[in-house]
């Protein structure tokens, strides 16, 4: 499981909503592709990492915002070692921070 914690952060969209999300990468692994598509999408939208990667121990913030208004989100994480680390369905309007380690599961 991969807890995700709400938060009231103060960035938004010019719909008043926030869809950005803190990654928090506590695993030993470095983080190398990160995805998120709003849950009516077939396919994953493009890598938000780009050529970055996110180190073990360091954050990143992420922009989900797609132009859409949409709110819920399927994202996807993806480690050194090839593993995908899923979550469905979050509300990134609401959500605002996303921890990774190393078993999977989230540490808050």
């Amino acid at each position: 499981m991969v807890l995700i914690t709400a938060s009231t952060s103060a960035a938004a969209a010019p719909d008043g909503r926030n869809r950005k999300i803190v990654l928090q990468n506590v695993s030993s692994q470095t983080i190398r592709e990160l995805y998120a598509s709003p849950t009516t999408a077939q396919t994953w939208e493009e890598d938000l990492l780009g050529q970055r990667t996110l180190p073990a121990g360091k954050s990143i913030s992420a922009n989900i915002d797609n132009g859409t208004n949409e709110c819920y989100y399927d994202l996807e994480a993806v480690l050194a070692d090839g593993r995908k680390i899923e979550e469905r369905k979050i509300n990134v309007c609401a959500v605002s921070n996303w921890v990774i380690g190393d078993s999977g599961d989230s540490i808050k």
